[in-house]
């Protein structure tokens, strides 16, 4: 995959941002399916967002159902990156802020260190300092979530927003957490832990 290429399809999102105007799908420029040249174009979108003032300060898992990875005829996850102005904890979440939003109740996990090296279970357990209950506002550059999985990889995963909740008790086994998200009083959806993965 030419640079010309990776640049082109990275200059599409960002004007879709930038102009608050959904894009294309960038599939025609990398393919559906090139993980490597999606991730590229997600790294030059990562440093103009810090170029610009971002400041990472951590990372987003998608496509961690068994479901929405078959709806994209994929069998992995994909990775974005958390900017520190994502966060909207404790704070109302202006329409402004997104071009088009989705809900997702997540559960978020804070580490108290880096992971860093071979990593087993235990150092991972050892490196979450506390998990919280979440709502994460995914969100798309490309018009009418017409993604495949290259889209949303180079889109940042659909990053959009997130909001971190009530903090879990220590020692919760996540896979057996229990999330109801309801609107207005009505029960939209509910889900296990054992439902990401």
């Amino acid at each position: 995959m030419s640079t010309d290429t990776i640049t082109t399809a990275a200059r599409r999102l960002l004007t879709a941002t930038d102009r608050r105007n959904p894009c294309a799908p960038v599939r025609d420029l990398i393919g559906p399916t090139d993980v490597t040249a999606a991730y590229a174009v997600q790294q030059l979108l990562t440093q103009d967002r810090i170029e610009r003032g971002g400041v990472v300060v951590g990372h987003k898992i998608g496509l961690t159902n068994r479901i929405v990875q078959q709806q994209l005829g994929v069998d992995r996850p994909d990775f974005g990156v958390l900017f520190a102005d994502m966060d909207y904890s404790g704070r109302p979440i202006p329409r402004a802020a997104l071009l088009q939003p989705k809900v997702e109740a997540e559960i978020a996990f804070v580490l108290g260190e880096d992971l860093v090296g071979d990593l087993t279970v235990e150092t991972v357990r050892r490196a979450v300092a506390r998990s919280h209950a979440a709502i994460e506002v995914v969100d798309s550059r490309v018009e009418q979530w017409d993604i495949s999985y290259a889209d949303t990889v180079a889109d940042n995963a659909s990053a959009g927003v997130y909001v971190l909740g009530d903090r879990l008790p220590a020692g919760v086994d996540p896979s057996s957490v229990r999330m109801t998200m309801t609107v207005n009083g009505e029960t939209a959806s509910t889900g296990y832990g054992t439902d990401c993965l």
